[in-house]
């Protein structure tokens, strides 16, 4: 019927344009091709019309069963914004004040073992007095096994009574009235349905974790359920983000595995938040965070080693499987970041492709790379201002390739700066030793060196076949 009439006002209006005087041929030509298309653009939206209904066909049922859960999902489009979700607080003394890192953890009811308490007791244990004041533990107990719940609240507050009292430690509860539905979902990868539910509600179970610990702190880690942590991880990460500053990162890495170590600003929370909930049944969650990193315009990965964290259980959350990965980057004891302080770097070597001088001096797992250099070359670092060093420790080749050393080689230091050629560096210089096996180091700088050092310099001492890879150069000030 609406064809009909449309049909019928398109004729009349064509009728009336007939009896316009001094019409030509071209005007009614144009005026057939102005109908042509009009006509082509009702048949194209008809079939629009047609699959646009098929898609509600499609997608009626999965609507039908997740009527209940719009209040959940009503805001998505609101980025910015916490979601709405009444949390049942389990065992908490409410903040009284924001600290700078929250430690989020998510955990379920395994088939075999438990590492929940042992990773709770490593974060406290592994952190000095001064460190707790500036943490806060957050555990998202997310299974609906309310019995398991109860065992687990129970557990927990018996064994870190005091760190609750103090509001360094939070047990939180989502609601299962908030998931969305969790059966009948997208097989991706040819996952089975098991799989598909597992990994979905694990995204849903971090959304929500995120969602709640948006304003609790500057910065926030995640974690797993099962995690050994480093000595002082805290000063570690609080020395790495002061060497970023002034440097854009969405995400930084502090562990290879899986979404172990994670570290992201507070105010970018509700954004990943929203973000897993969106795309909850379409990938594993670690995925979907390479993805959100890269949406927000960070292209690499940026990783520190040694890494803070170490997984250690046994047996997956999943089905009770074995999961046996290691880090083999961790290191527990006594994580001492170099400090590393502002500097420009130098060098008369052939660099190759992208590899350049400052890949060296950067706390990320990056490195120089340049081809064969000659008796003579140098790479040289010199610093914003004069400093007083504890420590230095530099390090050539990788485990890939290990010819690719600083076979004859010495380390230098400068006293007094000058411009040459519009290139900062010192004068005269006095060396400190030669390196050995690729590698120099050397404590006790300050005891040893008169003065402030204001550059640092490495000279081949001999031409080698091999390409030189300097992995890192680390300076301790005192």
């Amino acid at each position: 019927m609406f064809k009909f009439y449309q049909m019928k006002y398109i004729f009349q209006i064509l009728d009336k344009m007939r009896c316009l005087r001094k019409r030509s041929t071209v005007s009614f030509l144009g005026v057939l091709v102005v109908f042509l298309l009009f006509m082509n653009l009702y048949i194209e939206d008809s079939y629009v019309l047609e699959g646009d209904k098929q898609l509600i066909r499609e997608t009626s049922t999965h609507q039908l069963n997740s009527e209940r859960y719009v209040h959940t999902f009503k805001d998505l489009s609101n980025f910015s914004g916490t979601i709405n979700v009444t949390y049942r607080y389990l065992a908490a003394t409410l903040l009284q004040r924001k600290r700078y890192l929250t430690i989020g953890l998510s955990s379920v009811k395994r088939k075999k073992g438990n590492y929940l308490l042992e990773t709770i007791k490593s974060i406290f244990e592994q952190s000095s007095y001064e460190e707790l004041k500036e943490i806060s533990v957050v555990v998202h107990l997310a299974d609906f096994n309310s019995s398991w719940r109860d065992v687990m609240v129970q557990d927990i507050t018996q064994k870190f009574a005091h760190h609750i009292i103090a509001g360094r430690l939070m047990v939180i509860h989502a609601p299962e009235e908030y998931y969305p539905v969790l059966d009948g979902l997208k097989r991706n990868y040819n996952d089975p349905e098991d799989r598909v539910k597992f990994r979905s509600k694990q995204n849903v179970d971090y959304a929500f974790l995120l969602n709640f610990c948006a304003n609790t702190s500057d910065y926030y880690v995640m974690l797993e359920d099962d995690v050994r942590c480093s000595k002082n991880f805290l000063t570690a990460i609080k020395k790495v983000i002061a060497s970023l500053e002034g440097t854009y990162w969405v995400t930084l890495e502090f562990s290879k595995l899986g979404y172990i170590g994670k570290l992201y600003h507070s105010h970018d929370l509700p954004r990943l938040a929203h973000f897993l909930l969106m795309f909850y049944q379409e990938m594993p969650c670690d995925w979907l965070l390479t993805h959100f990193r890269g949406l927000l315009a960070q292209k690499n990965v940026i990783r520190f080693k040694p890494s803070l964290f170490q997984h250690m259980g046994y047996y997956s959350s999943y089905k009770g499987t074995e999961n046996k990965l290691k880090d083999d980057d961790f290191e527990e004891e006594s994580f001492d970041i170099p400090d590393n302080p502002p500097a420009s770097l130098y060098t008369n070597m052939n660099v190759f492709e992208n590899y350049e001088a400052s890949k060296a001096y950067s706390s990320v797992d990056e490195y120089f790379w340049g081809k064969p250099p000659s008796i003579g070359d140098t790479f040289v670092i010199v610093f914003e201002n004069p400093i007083t060093i504890k420590k230095i420790k530099v390090n050539t080749g990788t485990e890939d390739r290990q010819n690719d050393i600083l076979h004859h080689g010495a380390l230098d230091v400068g006293e007094k700066l000058t411009l040459s050629k519009q290139i900062r560096q010192c004068d005269t210089y006095l060396r400190l030793g030669e390196f050995k096996n690729g590698n120099f180091e050397m404590s006790d700088v300050n005891q040893k060196i008169p003065f402030d050092i204001h550059c640092m310099r490495i000279c081949v001492t001999k031409t080698q076949k091999e390409w030189l890879i300097i992995r890192s150069i680390s300076i301790w000030t005192s």
